[in-house]
């Protein structure tokens, strides 16, 4: 096995004078791949409340970080759509799309504005969502239903290694990567930003999370294969990266 100091290499900067030097599809001037997955012709869209018209999420900002913490106990309450709306809006909700197209200005922060994650939702118990399995289309601020199950919490619990509280939760958010949304700009660089991307993004659900009553848990130890096929994900193209079960808290 390789030495610990090999894998912290990963944690370091010394690729970007490597970067600098290299030729990247963006330079080539290869066309930049889409912000989102599309939604399947004939798929069921639910509209989400505009981030403009939400009324919840109005807690100081610094209550929030004092109570934020990683919440793996939940009442049988549910979320309201709007609820919903406002954690997807604060966790990868779209502001404008720049720079000809090729950058996506968001509510957190990414290298380049790249933002290769996808949101896939695992339903439980949301006002006005049938228990099942959602992807979020931010360019349209729309959810896409992907299918209809009952106890689906059960199984993402399965695929986080048993973690039982998973199964609790009102939804869980499931993150997936496509790694050629960054890679396109930062080649070989790429895996170390899209890491510290993903901590932006399950950092802002936490905050949001606690704003409105509710309490979030990042998941990192996972089945790999067990969590793609769930979402039907191929495994190299798209994968899933992080989890995050949400619910509602005493």
């Amino acid at each position: 096995m390789e030495s610990m100091e090999e894998y912290r290499k990963f944690l370091k900067s010394d690729m970007w004078t490597d970067w600098n030097a290299f030729t990247t599809d963006q330079r080539e001037v290869v066309p930049h791949p889409p912000h989102q997955k599309p939604a399947p012709g004939d798929a069921d869209l639910i509209d989400l409340v505009p981030h403009e018209e939400l009324s919840v999420g109005s807690m100081p900002l610094n209550e929030v970080i004092d109570r934020r913490r990683s919440r793996r106990a939940y009442t049988s309450e549910s979320l309201t759509l709007e609820e919903l709306s406002f954690l997807l809006w604060a966790t990868q909700g779209v502001r404008e799309i720049a720079r000809g197209g090729v950058s996506a200005m968001r509510t957190v922060p990414s290298a380049g504005a790249r933002h290769p994650f996808e949101t896939y939702l695992a339903v439980e118990r949301v006002e006005g969502l049938a228990p099942g399995l959602y992807r979020y289309l931010p360019l349209d601020h729309k959810l896409v239903k992907l299918s209809e199950e009952a106890e689906l919490g059960r199984q993402v619990a399965r695929g986080c290694n048993y973690q039982s509280f998973v199964g609790r939760a009102a939804v869980t958010f499931i993150w997936t990567v496509i790694p050629y949304r960054t890679e396109w700009r930062y080649s070989f660089v790429s895996h170390k930003v899209i890491a510290i991307d993903a901590g932006h993004m399950c950092q802002n659900l936490y905050l949001a999370s606690e704003a409105i009553g509710a309490g979030a848990c990042a998941i990192a130890a996972y089945e790999q294969a067990v969590m793609d096929e769930l979402l039907r994900v191929d495994g190299t193209e798209e994968f899933t990266i992080y989890v995050a079960p949400v619910g509602k808290i005493k």
